[in-house]
């Protein structure tokens, strides 16, 4: 079924109104000239032909956009922070824009594959979503796709003309083994809460930290409501051959709370310490989270510190639900979205391009993975402030 996406645009309009940017740009105003087509690598098929050639900036939508997200079923309430951020972006932009619709997938893979069916015969010349993981992985088991789709959720490798962009644990454990190399900290002692999202992301920090010559020194798993005293196997880390340069957190924020006195007792606090996104879940009370600060971890750069084109996450968050609390996160990655949507065919054709969104900068690898470097933050006084010297 196709849904009609003005109601929520008026809806999204008038929030942003209120938040005084209702005529916000997306971009720094460009230079109208035109330019030829960029070359694109063999992975894409643009229809160069039937949309205007790219703005200066690289700038060039499609004639029409297909987005395909559960608006129905147990993804929806996800779905609609993506859809609004989404919206955000794609009103903010005062050039050419598409034509947009929505088709809702219902958030299962026989309905991904059904709505992007029903978008191709309506005329869409790309595709954004589907939003589920065995949505994606259902559209990429079509093989290769009759126009661009981006979709929003990693499945594997994308098929010829499709790529992915996902907020995924593993990207963030490689942001975070980069941040630390930065810093000349190889030896890495891991502290984990063991669910899915801990795992994925300390297995992609161990092969990048391998990679670049380093490792895990330590594993050390924290579980329960009283985790178990670590300051013990923590000291023999530290005094076992190779040391502890540094502190991965693969935990939420009340177990980082409770384990960060024994990571300084052990005679770790000042060496690197750096965590996922997670470390923000379960925070929010400045006393308690005082405990974390001068703990790293990435962050969308909107939240924290703005964005061109957007008004602060403070002001909208006050007028729009789909953009306040865990839900803020998605809002941004959705506004991520329509930027990609946009630059696809520039950042397709050139490796060195990259755009700079609500959640890092975004650069579009060879084999149709979106690559994000995350904008960084830290606690202090045990509020969230941007962390100093790291990259935008």
């Amino acid at each position: 079924m196709r849904h009609s996406w003005k109601p929520v645009l008026a809806a999204t309009l008038a929030a942003l109104a209120i938040a005084g940017c209702s005529t916000v740009q997306v971009t720094p105003p460009a230079d109208t000239a035109v330019v030829a087509p960029e070359p694109v690598p063999g992975h894409w098929r643009f229809d160069a032909g039937d949309r205007p050639p790219a703005e200066r900036d690289g700038y060039r939508p499609p004639r029409r956009l297909a987005v395909l997200l559960p608006l129905s079923g147990s993804l929806a309430t996800a779905a609609g922070p993506v859809r609004d951020g989404l919206l955000a972006g794609y009103y903010s932009e005062q050039r050419r824009r598409p034509d947009i619709g929505f088709y809702d997938t219902a958030g299962t893979a026989w309905g991904a594959v059904e709505a992007y069916r029903r978008a191709l015969a309506e005329g869409a010349d790309q595709v954004l979503g589907p939003l589920g993981r065995d949505e994606v992985e259902a559209l990429f088991a079509q093989g290769e796709l009759a126009v661009p789709v981006l979709a929003l959720n990693r499945a594997g490798a994308p098929p010829a003309n499709a790529g992915s962009y996902a907020l995924a644990p593993e990207d963030e454990g490689k942001a975070a083994a980069d941040w630390l190399a930065a810093q000349g900290a190889l030896r890495v002692l891991v502290l984990s809460s063991g669910d899915d999202n801990a795992r994925r992301s300390i297995d992609a920090l161990r092969a990048r930290l391998q990679e670049l010559g380093g490792g895990v020194a330590q594993l050390l798993a924290v579980v329960g409501e009283e985790p178990p005293d670590l300051i013990g196997p923590m000291q023999a880390a530290v005094q076992a051959e190779g040391g502890v340069d540094a502190v991965f957190f693969a935990l939420r924020g009340p177990q980082a709370r409770l384990v960060a006195p024994q990571v300084s007792a052990a005679g770790l606090a000042g060496r690197p310490r750096v965590a996922t996104s997670h470390l923000l879940s379960g925070t929010g009370d400045a006393d308690e989270d005082a405990a974390l600060d001068g703990i790293a971890f990435p962050t969308d750069a909107w939240s924290v510190s703005g964005v061109p084109g957007l008004p602060s996450a403070q002001s909208l968050a006050a007028t729009l639900p789909t953009a306040r609390g865990p839900a803020a996160r998605l809002f941004a990655f959705g506004y991520d979205a329509w930027l990609l949507s946009a630059y696809l065919g520039h950042l397709a054709g050139d490796p060195a391009a990259a755009v700079s969104s609500a959640s890092g900068v975004l650069r579009l690898a060879p084999d149709g993975h979106v690559l994000r470097t995350p904008a960084w933050s830290t606690f202090s006084g045990g509020r969230v402030v941007p962390l100093a010297g790291a990259a935008r």
